[in-house]
């Protein structure tokens, strides 16, 4: 008996994505089958960046519709990532689909070291990413991708994106004489600089720019709302009650502001003696967890304290790069396929499919 083409659908209706936890038919992902005798081809293709994922799909539909008789089966499974929408009335970036922004109430609990692992495990996956280093007054992201030297100007009132670890970067940092340079501007001068920053870097065909942001809820977090088209946030925070009384308030400046939060991720978590291997969680623990269930936003991965994540992101090969088949890399690229299978299940931007209306006197 032959092997129809609704046979085929129905038996990838029985293969779910561990990452969507939906059925590959209801997520729309498979976009095409060609039958030909008992000979199958079919092309998968997910709304987020997931390398590490295809073989495990591959193998997944292959065993379905072996089930049903199919002897030879052709699977390509690829990504592709779309734009989506935004707060209304802001510019769109040229250059760049989507935006995410990592923000914490209050310094110190990882945000940084978080948003470079985010990038590099976006990256990792099969996205093109950017970083903006948005923390003016304090830029870290140099030192943290090994990025020396200052950006090039190709095109007047323009520059060119730096390169590290296969991400493109901007930062203040470049364009300071050097790193113990102090930033002492008002808030107009900072905004005006993270604009600048933004839409001044020639960004190449970014799926996503993760942005830095500095701690807190001032001048450069209500300029990102009012001004930068961002997708969603991402909220940094430590289990520890004073991080998660400032961790709520950002959170909620973000909800009031229309930008999504995408989710929490839990810094320090838990502590793992490197001597003897005793685990204590020394900044508590379930505060991220409570936090979530509290605004009904996910808890998208808990981090150890770990001197690890320090180092390598102080020697400028952060954790991702450095150690890229260890446990904490494979978290932040859980983190990552989290974040973006949020953003992949929010509304598309369509605005780019419409022609441009020009109304002129005549």
């Amino acid at each position: 008996m032959a092997v129809t083409e609704q046979a085929v659908r129905d038996a990838l209706a029985q293969v779910i994505d561990p990452n969507t936890g939906r059925d590959l038919i209801s997520d729309k992902s498979v976009k095409t089958v060609r039958v030909q005798a008992d000979r199958v081809a079919v092309d998968i293709e997910l709304g987020y960046p997931g390398r590490s994922q295809f073989e495990g799909l591959r193998r997944q539909a292959t065993e379905s519709l072996q089930r049903i008789g199919v002897n030879a089966a052709d699977i390509a499974v690829s990504s592709r990532i779309a734009s989506h929408v935004v707060q209304r009335g802001v510019n769109l970036v040229s250059g760049v689909k989507n935006i995410i922004a990592v923000a914490s109430g209050k310094g110190g609990v990882g945000k940084s070291t978080t948003a470079v692992n985010l990038a590099l495990a976006l990256a990792a996956e099969g996205a093109s990413v950017g970083m903006l280093d948005a923390d003016i007054y304090g830029p870290s992201q140099p030192t943290m991708l090994g990025i020396t030297g200052r950006p090039e100007s190709k095109q007047e009132n323009t520059m060119e994106p730096m390169m590290g670890h296969g991400i493109q970067a901007s930062s203040i940092g470049f364009l300071i004489p050097s790193s113990d340079s102090p930033m002492v501007w008002r808030g107009p001068m900072v905004t005006q600089a993270l604009e600048q920053l933004l839409r001044q870097t020639r960004w190449r065909d970014l799926d996503y720019l993760v942005v830095d942001l500095p701690p807190g809820t001032g001048d450069i977090q209500l300029t990102l709302s009012q001004r930068v088209p961002v997708t969603g946030a991402v909220i940094v925070t430590t289990p520890q009650d004073i991080a998660l009384l400032d961790a709520r308030k950002g959170l909620k400046m973000f909800e009031k502001v229309n930008i999504p939060i995408l989710g929490l991720v839990e810094n320090m978590s838990m502590h793992v003696c490197s001597q003897c291997g005793h685990a204590e969680p020394i900044f508590g623990a379930g505060g991220a967890q409570k936090m979530s269930q509290d605004y009904g936003v996910e808890l998208l991965g808990q981090l150890p304290l770990d001197i690890r994540i320090r180092e390598q992101a102080d020697s400028g090969t952060p954790t991702v790069v450095a150690d890229p088949d260890g446990a904490i890399a494979q978290t932040y690229r859980t983190i990552a396929r989290r974040v973006a299978v949020k953003i992949a299940d929010m509304d598309r931007d369509m605005t780019a499919r419409f022609p441009k209306i020009v109304v002129q006197n005549t």
